[in-house]
């Protein structure tokens, strides 16, 4: 029965960087998003037990970042600002969202996909939203013709490995529920294949297509011809799913003769969820994962394509974030950005390799409303904050560590005490700490104390962003908050 359901919605050579004079106004638009995808989860960025051709197909024929950041190490803030150009906290929009979440992207934000509307392009989503669990945010309300998907993360459901009692999961096309607590193990094919209709549909004219794929969020599932395939078990079988499911899009662009016309972007919404250990990714050489405000937990890989346009076979460390993507590709479609702040940069000259084009300045490492770090040059300043840390040894089968020990009353515990309950993490401290991310990034020697003027110009910048976005962890305020939007009335979904 859910088989039917799922059938209805159903070179290596460096080519010359381009100049936004010679730019076509219209090019098409591929997002592909992995859901907790480790930086060290792809060939091209060390993985050695994983095959993953097709995402190191982008790397070759494109360009491979090695400094990009999201804005979150969480779904939802993760995703807001992806859309939005904006820090997740200044919209409302940071953490993660679930089935009972009365709040959702507000609808006076002005997203990228709505960017793309008014240029005249087709617009479709494949895959988790997680911007608002209610229909009044769905994608369909904020720019995108066409969706099926989630509405938030997968374990919020029945499967969730802690926490009992969830309803079932919907899986949505466009406003309608189609199936409830659908086999996860047919998402990946699922959203591949509207993809690639969709491509096919919209050959003739420009189109954004955004593809935030349900894997590898824990549960985690591949499907029949994938599974037992990898070096890595079912983690690694379920990667080299997605892999495919790159090649697939891939093949439809070049299939359609729309490679050269189309910006491919892979990346991933945040670290991996390393408390899950054998059903978790790997964040190479960095500090923690999913959750913390260490460089696994916010460094992610990401690819670009534009044949003839991105210089193929590069490696950029210049930094640059999930906050830019919008402003970019707004350059890029000759779209007017919003008239509301926004915290992204335009970066359209460092993704195209033009001679002597530099990343963003700096960025501010938020988790939740609370300020973690920030970042400037090579240089990355903590301030004293709580994190989250795998509690033992990580856990197996899809169960997180230390698991048998978990009592159920502290599932219930809410904030960071209450993530690491459901989770099998622990808390822990930092103190004030100064990492050179050129030399240590595994963020491992403080070196504080031999740089007093780097600690005070970071402390500085830190306490820019405190005014401006506030701080419980100082009892800052701040003055640049605007509201989510907000459901108290319709049916939960």
């Amino acid at each position: 029965m859910l088989r039917n359901m799922f059938a209805l919605v159903l070179t290596t050579l460096a080519l010359p960087s381009a100049h936004a004079a010679d730019l076509p106004k219209t090019p098409n638009i591929v997002l592909i998003l992995a859901d907790d995808m480790g930086y060290g989860d792809a060939g091209c960025y060390g993985a050695k037990d994983i095959r993953t051709p097709n995402i190191d197909r982008i790397a070759k024929e494109g360009t491979r970042f090695t400094s990009f950041y999201v804005a979150q190490p969480v779904c939802t803030a993760s995703r807001a600002a992806i859309m939005s150009g904006c820090y997740p906290n200044r919209i409302g929009m940071a953490g993660a969202l679930n089935h009972t979440s009365t709040i959702g992207i507000h609808p006076d934000e002005l997203l990228l996909p709505e960017l793309c509307k008014a240029k005249g392009y087709a617009t479709a989503h494949y895959g988790k939203w997680h911007l608002g669990t209610r229909p009044v945010f769905f994608p369909t309300r904020n720019g995108f013709d066409e969706w099926v998907g989630l509405s938030y993360s997968n374990d919020n459901g029945p499967l969730h490995p802690t926490v009992k009692g969830i309803p079932a999961l919907p899986l949505y096309a466009n406003d309608k529920v189609i199936a409830t607590d659908p086999d996860q193990s047919q998402f990946t094919k699922l959203f591949t294949d509207k993809a690639v209709g969709f491509i096919k549909a919209n050959n003739t004219k420009p189109f954004f297509l955004y593809v935030p794929h349900v894997m590898p969020h824990v549960p985690i599932f591949a499907s029949e011809p994938f599974k037992g395939k990898s070096g890595r078990g079912v983690y690694g079988d379920v990667i080299e799913e997605l892999d495919w499911s790159v090649g697939e899009i891939l093949k439809a662009l070049k299939d359609n003769e729309l490679e050269k016309d189309t910006i491919v972007l892979f990346f991933s919404d945040n670290g991996p969820f390393l408390s899950y250990g054998s059903h978790a990714g790997s964040a190479g050489p960095f500090r923690e994962g999913k959750l913390t405000a260490f460089e696994g937990g916010v460094r992610v890989p990401f690819l670009a394509r534009w044949p003839g346009k991105i210089p193929a076979g590069r490696v950029s460390d210049e930094l640059i974030t999930g906050l830019d993507l919008l402003p970019t590709l707004a350059k890029f479609i000759g779209s007017e950005l919003p008239k509301t702040k926004i915290d992204g940069v335009d970066l359209s000259r460092l993704i195209l390799g033009e001679k002597d084009a530099t990343g963003r300045q700096s960025f501010a490492y938020f988790s939740g409303s609370e300020l973690h770090a920030v970042r400037s040059g090579k240089w990355k300043l903590h301030v004293p904050h709580e994190y989250l840390t795998v509690n033992g040894p990580p856990g197996k089968d899809g169960k997180p560590a230390n698991h048998e020990k978990m009592k159920p009353d502290a599932i219930e515990e809410s904030g960071i005490r209450g993530i690491a309950s459901r989770h099998g993490y622990k808390v822990e401290k930092i103190a004030l700490s100064l990492f050179d991310l050129t030399t240590d990034p595994g963020e491992s020697k403080n070196v504080a104390a031999d740089h007093p003027d780097i600690v005070k110009q970071l402390t500085t910048l830190a306490d820019e962003f405190r005014r401006d976005l506030g701080d419980p962890l100082t009892g800052v305020k701040g003055t640049g908050f605007r509201a989510p939007g907000r459901d108290e009335t319709t049916p939960k979904p």
